[in-house]
């Protein structure tokens, strides 16, 4: 184990220190200092080692965390990161992006604050890559199969690379002009710079990997076009339909949905010119929904120098510590301050939007909201609290419900469930034979880390499918979840 005496001598999470608010709301760059490297050393210690640690259960990816603690601890990072990638593909995606159930499922969690994981994750591969450690692996022999993957982003990945190592000639179809998907357009620069995906999509393309930005499978090549011309196909095109407020005034100009407006941002980071941009520069923003994407959205306005943010919420603001109805080890919904919240705004709870309000020229001026209450366990606007809040731009982070099937249905006749995703058995494969399906297309809109897992097993069926066996690992099966009591 890591140091036997860590958890008792250091009691106290340390996490790296944010860079000033005032300082980090002038770039797009990430916020976090770089980490100090004894602090680092002493949370890496702390984790003791447990005879069955729960933190392999609480990540589906089922990462040695353990045993990279160890490594780190011991300043063996060339072994820690080995172990790493022996169950994640892309720790310094993880490491930045999900929100650690593993830090939940930490057994020092009941007596003490979690393990930092996520921190010790980041810097191993960060460590990784600065010091040339991460090289391209290609595979010895080649099969001769071919498999397509549709999709560029953590599920589509993560099985592209699995069975490129596997000796498949693996392609990669994305419909947006670069490949990455939401970890190209949906993450803003301040969570997760995008050179840490090129130089993973470097590695990839040095084993063998090929991509295909630009192309609309089922516009450009139809799915019965694409599975002909391939051994197999794998669907991983994310659950990206929104859901929406279908509310008075929800047409007028100035309410768009999140990812309209975050892909436009990082486009422009990218150096793009975007016609017409959304800008919450000199406006007053209302983010509705408490999540990650409204996280982003914040963090976004303050830096495009938003007159003002505030950020609503239906339901009641979470407590600050572990609710009864959801001991360890799951993961808990606590109130957080994230460093977009951190950077000001308001944040308001039990606040149900009623319609959006225009202006003289037809556009959005403000939302009309009522306090949330309960009544027969339905939440409902309470007749008699309405109020106005200005809105001269207001964006909808309310989830996903699921992906856009409308070509899959019609061109290769795919069921899909009652959640809208995409019908798969065991084994990942739908109902089409050779056409499987990885990450939120099948699952519904979750966590990174479950993409990156799903993407891993399914790329086991395929090589299954495709040669009879397979030595690829699968750490989930569909039908799997997080911890249920």
């Amino acid at each position: 184990m890591a140091d036997p005496k860590g958890f008792l001598k250091t009691t106290e999470r340390e996490t790296p220190a944010r860079r000033p608010v005032s300082v980090r709301l002038m770039d797009w760059k990430e916020v976090y200092e770089q980490g100090d490297a004894a602090q680092l050393k002493r949370q890496a210690g702390r984790c003791m080692d447990c005879g069955v640690p729960f933190c392999h259960q609480g990540c589906p990816l089922g990462n040695l965390i353990p045993e990279w603690n160890d490594l780190t601890w011991r300043d063996e990072g060339r072994e820690a990161i080995e172990r790493l990638h022996s169950t994640n593909n892309f720790p310094e995606f993880t490491g930045r992006l999900c929100p650690a159930p593993c830090e939940s499922a930490c057994v020092l969690a009941i007596s003490q604050p979690a393990v930092t994981i996520k921190q010790v994750e980041v810097s191993i591969i960060d460590q990784a890559f600065a010091n040339g450690w991460v090289q391209p692996q290609p595979p010895g022999r080649l099969t001769g199969k071919t498999v397509a993957v549709v999709g560029s982003g953590p599920a589509g990945l993560a099985a592209a690379q699995q069975l490129t190592r596997a000796g498949h000639t693996v392609a990669v179809f994305e419909r947006d002009d670069r490949i990455g998907g939401l970890l190209r357009y949906g993450i803003p620069d301040f969570k997760m710079e995008k050179k840490h995906l090129e130089s993973r999509l470097a590695q990839m393309t040095a084993e063998g990997t090929r991509f295909r930005a630009g192309v609309t499978i089922g516009v450009d090549i139809t799915w019965d076009a694409l599975r002909a011309r391939y051994d197999a196909v794998v669907i991983a095109t994310g659950a990206m339909v929104p859901r929406d407020l279908p509310i008075p005034g929800r047409d007028l100009p100035g309410v768009h949905f999140a990812m309209e407006y975050l892909v436009q941002q990082n486009k422009v980071g990218a150096g793009d010119a975007v016609d017409r941009q959304i800008t919450a520069e000199g406006k007053h923003v209302v983010v509705l929904g408490g999540g990650d994407t409204g996280a982003d959205c914040i963090g976004t306005a303050h830096r495009q120098l938003a007159a003002s943010v505030t950020n609503l919420a239906i339901g009641k603001q979470p407590g600050t510590s572990r609710p009864d109805h959801q001991p360890w080890p799951l993961s808990p919904t606590l109130f957080e301050v994230s460093s977009a919240h951190e950077e000001g705004g308001s944040r308001q709870y039990l606040a149900s939007t009623i319609e959006f309000l225009a202006n003289a020229a037809g556009e959005v001026r403000a939302i009309r909201v009522a306090e949330t209450e309960y009544l027969d366990g339905r939440r409902v606007p309470k007749a008699g609290s309405e109020r106005e809040i200005p809105a001269d731009l207001v964006l909808l982070c309310l989830g996903f419900t699921g992906p856009e099937s409308r070509d899959l249905t019609a061109q290769l006749q795919l069921p899909v469930d009652d959640r809208s995703n995409v019908e798969r058995d065991g084994n990942y494969q739908t109902s089409h034979e050779g056409v499987f399906v990885a990450g939120d297309a099948g699952r519904g809109q979750s966590l990174i880390v479950w993409a990156i897992a799903e993407g891993r097993a399914a790329a086991a069926a395929v090589d299954r499918y495709l040669e009879g066996e397979t030595l690829l690992p699968a750490p989930v099966k569909p039908t799997d979840h997080a911890f249920v009591i």
